[in-house]
């Protein structure tokens, strides 16, 4: 396959001229990012939630409005080497998974992050077995937070649809060339249609270049060597290669949100979003679509004078330091909310607050840090549950509960 050839469309099949609406889910969106990115080479094998992503992939193949390779593995682990054979040689690729479907791959996932290939995955994120479960939880996903991939969380369909570009753009980039998972929870975003802006093809074509390998690409006329064995040799150096490009990650992603700012109109703030923070003296901070009934509980708190913000994080690797100090600084205690855990961890905090603490340690007056278990296996978090956590967070700010401990919420005796 040759750089040319990898990325060409259909000279035949119409380009869209213009942003329509669509009524769909967050399965949806993303399947509608693949085509938009055009993406050669999807791999699928079915696991819930994330198997409604390769469905709507495969109607639209069907339909006539995708072209695309498109290859049913015989399980996670093979759909994950074969896309990643396939970026190496030059094509753009998508896959996914869930939960222990995506453990299943992990040797893959390993090897994509240390080659250096732009792979761009969505995780429908799902709690692990055993005991067996359908539902949310973001352990899945958060297990590759340290071998180099850039991971991030979406909060809504139209979220999905934008980030998945991003994904591309950022991955893609001679900068970066590092793989990027898209969590998207599964069934609250998953199986839930929302109202969502499909950019036209013209839009995303001025947003998205081709993916071009240049000279790291595999092919006959160019004899260069993939995943060579460095033992002692070379594989610090590497590391460090790889550590360099997860810094650039950082600016590659500021880019292209203010491109995708100034082309689509909307995008907001890079890696968090915050909500009602101005003269917040009490935050909340979570990922995904947690949100909704944060946002909810906060603008009824708001409304009897109580002063309470939110900060959704929304790219987790790289992890967002310098935002999270700015947007929490002045506040007198933070309250977090872990859709995940992490068991004999310090202060036996979810995977998140553990982050946080690190990342607001080198700050002047920093706040106290309440941390919080809630929805774990899809279980819902609802507004009167972040009622009952900011009261609790106030009370770690004036000295009334201890902080050093972690608080499992909405947890039946």
């Amino acid at each position: 396959m040759s750089p040319k050839t990898a990325t060409a469309r259909n000279p035949d099949k119409p380009r869209d001229t213009g942003e329509h609406e669509e009524l769909i889910s967050g399965s949806e969106a993303i399947a509608h990012a693949c085509r938009l990115a055009d993406v050669d080479v999807i791999t699928a094998y079915p696991i819930r939630p994330y198997d409604t992503v390769m469905q709507y992939v495969a109607g639209m193949i069907s339909n006539g409005d995708f072209d695309c390779e498109y290859i049913v593995a015989e399980s996670e682990h093979s759909q994950f080497e074969i896309v990643k054979h396939a970026s190496a040689v030059g094509a753009r690729v998508f896959v996914g998974s869930s939960g222990v479907g995506w453990f299943y791959a992990f040797e893959a996932l390993a090897v994509t992050a240390g080659l250096r290939l732009p792979m761009v995955a969505m995780v429908g994120n799902r709690a692990l077995d055993d005991p067996g479960a359908f539902g949310v939880e973001h352990n899945d996903a958060l297990a590759v937070r340290d071998l180099g991939w850039m991971l991030c969380w979406v909060e809504t369909a139209q979220e999905a649809l934008d980030t998945a570009l991003i994904a591309y753009r950022v991955a893609e980039d001679t900068r970066v060339r590092l793989p990027c998972a898209i969590s998207c929870d599964g069934a609250f975003l998953t199986h839930s249609q929302a109202i969502v802006k499909v950019p036209s093809q013209k839009m995303v074509d001025s947003f998205l270049p081709p993916y071009d390998r240049g000279d790291k690409q595999l092919h006959p006329d160019n004899p260069i060597t993939i995943a060579p064995q460095a033992n002692e040799d070379w594989l610090m150096e590497m590391r460090k290669q790889n550590d360099m490009a997860a810094r650039r990650a950082r600016g590659v992603i500021i880019e292209a949100y203010e491109d995708l700012n100034k082309k689509f109109g909307r995008g907001g703030e890079p890696f968090i979003e915050r909500y009602m923070m101005e003269d917040a003296e009490i935050a909340l901070v979570g990922m995904g679509t947690l949100a909704m009934p944060v946002k909810v509980a906060v603008r009824k708190m708001r409304a009897q004078g109580k002063k309470v913000g939110f900060v959704r994080v929304r790219w987790f690797r790289p992890f967002p330091t310098i935002e999270l100090q700015d947007a929490l600084k002045g506040v007198k205690a933070v309250g977090v909310i872990d859709r995940d855990y992490g068991f004999g961890s310090g202060f036996h905090s979810g995977v998140l607050a553990n982050e946080l603490r690190a990342a607001l340690y080198p700050s002047k007056n920093r706040p106290k840090i309440a941390s919080f278990i809630a929805g774990l296996g899809g279980r819902e978090v609802t507004a009167d549950n972040v009622v009952e956590i900011t009261g609790l967070t106030r009370d770690a700010g004036n000295g009334k509960l201890d902080d050093q401990d972690t608080i499992w919420i909405g947890v039946r005796e």
